[in-house]
């Protein structure tokens, strides 16, 4: 046998059997988890790498986009073919600017690599209804978040525009790159977890903790509410910012509610037949285990003779074997 034939033989048999309950010793997690913590970060620091260098070739141009469609009175050394520029006002004002910029970018880029490995650790601890729920859950929420970037990426340049012009005549608005980026970094998260919230409200509806009639009882306060996080959560505080985050976000309630009704209805219609092949082993199954009340109504064969009633009568109608015989 050849040696690379020799050597994965050698790996075949090397390889630990696959364990079907899926258990593993403390030390074991503490080695998987370490494992894929690793491989999450190095994944975070090539995308972080890659985006360091997009910076100057398009990501740069992409962030300045809503700043630089600005009327050219709103922006710093701004011109009519659309010129414009960022203060820095410090040595390490650009360092930590595109530092921070990469990492955000860098964090995205390695989005399914780092969720990968986290789904990967969890699975094995998951039932198959909440792996089955899981993936749904992963692409949805990506979405979502996708969604409010977007949004508060395309709303960026007409909030900008209504509060510089805010400023009036006699001031020179003159935004430094920490603040402008930092501002729209924190507007793009702030959207884009936003719009995560009414995804939480389905999942605890999922797992059976919030009902439709929880959520539908508490619609109004639920809206209130909105409006109120919306308030605190976006940096500017400003009507313009905080309408545009309540108003997609109260939707997305609303939209959470129905689903939260279909999922309770298909509940029900599963419990009402009584399926429990979803249930764990160690889980016990609604059953009444009462006893049932004896029914005293004399059966209608009660009546009527049973097979060989009168065999029976014969033999209990026979004498026995006959007087004992005396002893002599």
């Amino acid at each position: 046998m050849s040696d690379p034939a020799r050597r994965s033989g050698l790996r075949r048999r090397r390889r630990p059997p696959r364990d079907p309950a899926a258990t593993m010793t403390l030390v074991a997690h503490l080695t998987e988890l370490r494992n894929r913590v690793a491989k999450a970060l190095l994944a975070l620091l090539v995308a972080t790498a890659v985006a360091f260098w997009w910076y100057e070739h398009g990501l740069g141009d992409f962030i300045r986009a809503p700043y630089c469609g600005l009327p050219a009175e709103l922006r710093y050394g701004g011109s009519a073919d659309g010129g414009c520029g960022l203060l820095i006002t410090d040595v390490f004002g650009g360092v930590f600017i595109r530092l921070k910029v990469s990492l955000l970018a860098g964090a995205v880029l390695s989005a399914p690599i780092w969720l990968y490995q986290l789904w990967a650790f969890i699975t094995p601890g998951l039932k198959r209804n909440e792996k089955r729920y899981g993936f749904g859950f992963v692409a949805v929420s990506t979405t979502l978040f996708a969604l409010g970037a977007v949004l508060a990426y395309v709303s960026l340049s007409a909030g900008l525009e209504l509060l510089l012009g805010l400023a009036g005549e006699g001031t020179v608005i003159a935004l430094t790159a920490p603040d402008y980026i930092g501002f729209m970094l924190s507007l793009l998260v702030a959207f884009g977890v936003s719009f995560e919230v009414p995804l939480v409200a389905v999942a605890l509806n999922l797992v059976g903790v919030l009902s439709y009639q929880v959520l539908r009882g508490a619609r109004r306060w639920i809206f209130f509410l909105t409006i109120v996080f919306a308030a605190f959560v976006t940096p500017t505080q400003d009507p313009f910012t905080m309408l545009l985050m309540a108003g997609p976000m109260i939707v997305l309630f609303e939209l959470a509610i129905q689903v939260a009704r279909f999922v309770d209805r298909r509940r029900a219609k599963r419990d009402a037949v009584q399926h429990f092949h979803d249930l764990s082993d160690d889980e016990a199954s609604p059953l009444d285990a009462a006893p049932s009340a004896l029914d005293a109504t004399p059966s209608a064969l009660d009546g009527q003779p049973a097979p060989y009633d009168d065999l029976r009568r014969e033999d209990d109608a026979a004498p026995l074997d006959g007087p004992a015989r005396s002893r002599g």
